[in-house]
């Protein structure tokens, strides 16, 4: 079981980044529970669940959903709390990739830094193109308007602006706004599912739900497509380690940070158990929602006709703002930490902070990068399923990482006030063979036949970044310097970057 038992002034934790080799920039003004809505925001069940509902449907259907969410979701908790016993030993803003370096050395540290930052911007562009579809969907029922690329992108472009501005006005307004994103999350899943239980005359049934098998993906093999159809699930549980991105602005960080990392992902496994069910049970005409544009509308439009449904859409429009918001910050926070250190081109630039304690051109970095990634949506249908494996295959690996150098750490790992006690290593072991899994399961093809239009980018993304990585390190590695001033045996392995 977890181990914590204190609660920490702010000089404490000032002088505790001190002793891990950063002055403080940031400002500490974020409390516990903003830290834990910060990664339930970027978790965001109503943006993961809606934007892959109809991914579901075809790789599984309903049953995969249900026991895969309940599945997925519990081994995802023990990442989580493997990955947060790590953080309370080192909070802060690089996270990832500062314990790995800390952990591994320096390779460690910058192979991980590049893994993180791939996820976090291809999470807002996966979130914000997202939430532009459903904006476009609602645009098309209140308007008559055709979701067109162009118009889509425009869209995406604006809340990407939007996003970028919350960021400036500084981490006290995004704490807020986090906090609110929690109650909208949680509120929001239950008004939709309530009004889908009262107001349809017609209920799918539990062996419906609960059993009924789909298998649309092309592929004969059910147990690969169902194995396909678990990346629902993982997808959505992405997200997380925005607390420990957050923890340099976080009072009592070494407590609260883990404690955010994990709240985030059982919070999220129960209300995104609730809301898929009270969805499959609303469903009218199974193949009239698989074959929609955008199936959850679909379902609203069926159960509920068009008044109710245009409300249910702003109600997951407005998730999906927060939680592109939270993923913002988190994605800012990683720039100004991995530039810190050097280890960007520009780094100098990126590493500034504004009057108000923000990292306000990193801030406009992260935005400008996921516009980029989403470019290809105006001539590929198959872009958003390509930004969404950017996503996944940049988080999930960067989150083992660190957990695999503590294992391998063994007994000279220094526990910070939040940790598992004796179940740390058998947590841990669970925790990497899982991301292995995963990893293997976002790179399979998907979709039978592999055309241009259905291929998975993936692996070709994990491919380029990895080389660029090594690129970049062979040019500039000398420059890239993290600080670690309590470890003589780190110092060591500093003197190995070449």
């Amino acid at each position: 079981m977890p181990v914590s038992h204190r609660t920490a002034p702010v000089q404490e934790e000032d002088d505790h980044l001190r002793s891990l080799g950063y002055e403080p920039e940031l400002t500490r003004r974020m409390g516990g529970f903003g830290n834990f809505a910060v990664s339930f925001s970027v978790i965001s069940v109503l943006s993961g669940c809606m934007t892959l509902f109809g991914f579901g449907l075809l790789t599984g259907g309903p049953a995969v959903m249900m026991w895969g969410w309940v599945g997925v979701g519990l081994v995802v908790l023990l990442v989580g709390m493997a990955l947060a016993e790590v953080t309370s030993a080192y909070p802060t803003s690089g996270a990832l990739y500062y314990m790995a370096h800390r952990l591994g050395g320096p390779r460690w540290g910058w192979a991980t830094g590049w893994l993180n930052l791939l996820g976090l911007v291809g999470g807002i562009a996966g979130i914000d193109y997202g939430g532009a579809n459903f904006i476009a969907a609602f645009a098309g029922l209140q308007w008559g308007t055709e979701p067109t690329p162009g118009l889509i992108l425009a869209i995406f472009a604006t809340i990407l602006i939007l996003h970028a501005l919350l960021n400036l006005r500084g981490v006290h307004v995004v704490s807020i706004l986090n906090s609110v994103s929690v109650w909208w999350h949680l509120l929001g899943v239950l008004v939709i599912v309530g009004a889908l239980w009262v107001v349809p005359s017609h209920h799918q049934s539990a062996s419906f739900v609960f059993g009924h098998f789909a298998n649309g993906t092309g592929w004969a093999n059910p147990i690969y497509a169902s194995a396909i159809g678990l990346l629902l699930s993982q997808y959505t549980y992405s997200g997380y380690d925005a607390s420990a991105h957050l923890s340099e602005e976080t009072t009592d960080a070494q407590v609260a940070a883990p404690r955010g990392i994990v709240r985030s992902i059982w919070v999220s496994l129960l209300a995104g158990f609730v809301l898929l069910a009270g969805l499959l049970f609303a469903v009218q005409d199974y193949n009239r929602t698989v074959g929609a544009a955008v199936p959850p509308a679909q379902i609203f439009l069926d159960a509920l006709g068009d008044n109710s449904a245009k409300l249910l859409l702003l109600v997951v429009i407005g998730a999906q703002l927060f939680c592109g918001s939270a993923e913002t910050a988190a994605a800012s926070r990683m720039i100004f930490a991995f530039s810190r250190d050097n280890a960007l081109p520009g780094s100098a630039t990126w590493r500034r902070v504004s009057r108000n304690g923000t990292p306000a051109r990193a801030v406009w970095l992260a935005v400008v990068v996921a516009f980029v990634l989403a470019l290809p949506s105006l001539w590929s249908t198959a872009a958003y399923g390509a930004v969404t494996a950017v996503n996944v295959i940049g988080m999930t690996p960067a989150y083992a990482i660190p957990v695999f150098l503590r294992l391998r750490k063994g007994k000279r790992f220094k526990p910070g006030p939040w940790n598992l006690g004796r179940w740390s290593r058998p947590v841990g072991v669970l925790a990497v063979a899982w991301v292995a899994v995963v990893t293997v399961l976002v790179c399979l093809p998907q979709t039978s036949p592999i055309t241009a239009q259905t291929f998975n980018y993936a692996p070709i993304t994990l491919v380029v970044v990895l080389l660029l990585s090594a690129l970049w390190w062979r040019m500039a590695g000398r420059k890239y310097s993290v600080p670690v001033v309590d470890d003589p045996q780190m110092a060591i392995l500093e003197e190995q970057v070449v």
